[in-house]
């Protein structure tokens, strides 16, 4: 097989750790070359020193063929792996355009399960795969990922599973060390784990507090309303889930250290101009809508975010 090129875009906690384990497994490799697509300080980070993963007791640091903001120093890419936030998207596929040919795969790990749609919009031709990460893993500063849990799981999918490119890109994972499965049932894992996101997010948001503290007595009931809600929406777009999802959600956000949080109440509780809002909350009462589906909860916790976000 000729060379294969990958592209990470965003190397924060998700692009960074799972893009540090394949530049360091593909650091001398003559057939796959690692790029990152970043920015800023970060950016100057890694070109100068390296990205340093750490993880528990250990650390290492990767150094990918070439770290840039310029695309077109990059070339065409096979695969491009995208892992900035959900409002990102669109304006980072733009300007990726000169690392895009209609052979290019595209691979979105983003909260939320809109984005495959934002991008075909921009790409009709090329094959943009599904896919979704589990993972604690934050920029501790410019240049340092950190892996603070004790999952890191990464599973993709698309139409045509049988595709021996897909195949090839599973191997690639793997061989990084990567617990990477490639899904024939890639809907239904991108959903549960939504199932799981957008309440977490949009219920730490509203309470202005830790999942430990949104699962206690007080706020249970809520946390409850908004799985049921969501759970309901993906239910009319024919996703197949679990019967039991809303207690295994509840159970999944018991099982996580008392102080996590979303990224999207971090982003809240930092001014941020820009945050997950739209995709994590709206996108849940625009698909009731659309389905007429009431989602009364939803909606009351986005008219007070959105009052909170002016």
């Amino acid at each position: 097989m000729t060379k294969t090129k990958i592209v990470i875009a965003g190397i924060g906690g998700v692009g960074g750790y799972f893009g540090g384990l394949l530049a360091k497994q593909y650091c001398d490799d003559k057939e796959i070359e690692i790029c990152f697509f970043a920015r800023g300080q970060h950016l100057l980070e890694i070109q100068n020193n390296g990205l340093k993963i750490i993880k528990g007791e250990n650390e290492f640091v990767a150094n990918p063929i070439i770290a840039t903001d310029n695309p077109k120093e990059i070339g065409v890419a096979d695969l491009i792996i995208i892992c900035t936030k959900s409002y990102d998207v669109e304006a980072v596929v733009h300007q990726l355009l000169p690392c895009i040919n209609d052979k290019t795969f595209i691979l979105p790990l983003l909260n939320g399960v809109d984005s495959n749609e934002k991008i075909q919009k921009i790409l009709p031709n090329n094959t943009i795969l599904s896919g979704c990460v589990y993972i604690v893993s934050r920029l501790k500063q410019p240049g340092v990922i950190e892996n603070m849990g004790n999952i890191q799981t990464l599973y993709f999918g698309g139409d045509n599973i049988s595709d021996k490119k897909l195949k090839h890109f599973e191997t690639i994972f793997k061989q990084a060390t990567i617990e990477a499965t490639l899904s024939q049932n890639i809907a239904t894992i991108v959903w549960e784990k939504f199932i799981f996101i957008s309440p977490t997010a949009t219920a730490t948001t509203f309470f202005d507090k830790s999942i430990g503290e949104v699962v206690t007595e007080n706020h249970i009931e809520k946390v409850t309303a908004l799985i049921n809600e969501v759970k309901q929406i993906a239910q009319a777009n024919n996703i197949e889930i679990a019967e039991n999802i809303t207690e295994l959600t509840i159970h999944k956000l018991k099982s996580l250290p008392f102080e996590t949080t979303s990224s999207m109440h971090s982003d809240f509780k930092n001014k941020k101009a820009c945050n997950e809002l739209q995709s994590l909350t709206g996108y849940v009462i625009d698909q009731g809508l659309k389905h007429n589906i009431e989602t009364p909860i939803y909606v009351e916790v986005y008219n007070k975010l959105k009052k909170l976000n002016r």
